[in-house]
C-alpha cells in the first residue's frame, strides 16, 4: 500500500487533461483537412536553381611602364681662361765698350771611318799542261851522239789560246849548244793545253825540261 501526496495527485490529473485535450484538437484536424494542406505544402514542388560558379575576376593588366624623363645635361662649368700678360724684356740699365765673348761650340764628333772596300773576287787560274810525252821526241843530233853529249834543257814556251807555241827560249843550258836547239826546235811543234781564267783560255808562258841521253 502507497501513500500519495495530494499535491501530486493534481499534478497527475492536470497532465491526463492535457492529453486528452491534445488527442481532441489533433482529431479536429484531421477531420478538417489540415492535415491535407500541411502534406500539399511539403508536396509542392521545389525551386531549384543552378548557382554559376562565381568566377574570380580576371586579373588586372600591368601598369603602363613609367614615362621616363630624360635627365638634364650635365653642367660644365666654363673653363677657366688665364690671360698671361706679356712678358717685357729685361730693361737696359747699363751699357758696356767690352764686346760680348761668343758661346765656344763644343766640338763635332769625327765622322765614322768608312766601312772597308770589298775584297775582289780573285780569278780562277789554271796553268797551261806543257807535257812532252805526247810529242814527237826531237832527232839527236849526230855530232851530239857521237861527242857522247847528254845533259837536261830547261826551255820556256809562249803557248797561245789554241794550245800553239808562238815563241821559245832556253832558260837553262844543257851545256852543249847543239842539244839546246834541237830540243827547242823539236818542242816548238807540240800543241799544249793552254792557261785558263774563269774557265776562258788565256796565253802564257810556261816552261818545261827535256833530258838527252844516250840509251
Amino acid at each position: 500500500m502507497s501513500y500519495v501526496e495530494p499535491r501530486d495527485s493534481g499534478r497527475r490529473i492536470g497532465g491526463m487533461v492535457a492529453v486528452v485535450a491534445f488527442h481532441i484538437v489533433l482529431g479536429y484536424a484531421l477531420v478538417e483537412g489540415l492535415a491535407r494542406k500541411i502534406v500539399e505544402v511539403v508536396r509542392s514542388p521545389l525551386d531549384t536553381k543552378i548557382i554559376e560558379e562565381v568566377k574570380p575576376p580576371p586579373d588586372k593588366p600591368p601598369p603602363p611602364p613609367p614615362k621616363l624623363v630624360a635627365p638634364p645635361p650635365p653642367y660644365i662649368p666654363p673653363p677657366d681662361i688665364q690671360i698671361q700678360a706679356p712678358v717685357t724684356g729685361p730693361t737696359i740699365t747699363a751699357v758696356t765698350q767690352v764686346k760680348p765673348v761668343a758661346p765656344v761650340p763644343p766640338p763635332a764628333r769625327p765622322a765614322p771611318p768608312p766601312p772597308p772596300p770589298a775584297k775582289p773576287r780573285e780569278p780562277v787560274r789554271a796553268g797551261a799542261v806543257v807535257d812532252a810525252r805526247d810529242c814527237e821526241k826531237p832527232a839527236y843530233p849526230s855530232a851530239a851522239l857521237r861527242a857522247n853529249e847528254t845533259g837536261i834543257v830547261l826551255l820556256s814556251f809562249l803557248i797561245d789560246v789554241d794550245g800553239k807555241v808562238l815563241q821559245g827560249k832556253v832558260e837553262r843550258s844543257s851545256g852543249y849548244r847543239r842539244l839546246d836547239d834541237a830540243a827547242l826546235s823539236g818542242l816548238s811543234l807540240c800543241r799544249f793545253k793552254p792557261a785558263t781564267v774563269d774557265g776562258k783560255p788565256e796565253r802564257t808562258w810556261s816552261r818545261i825540261e827535256y833530258q838527252w841521253k844516250l840509251e
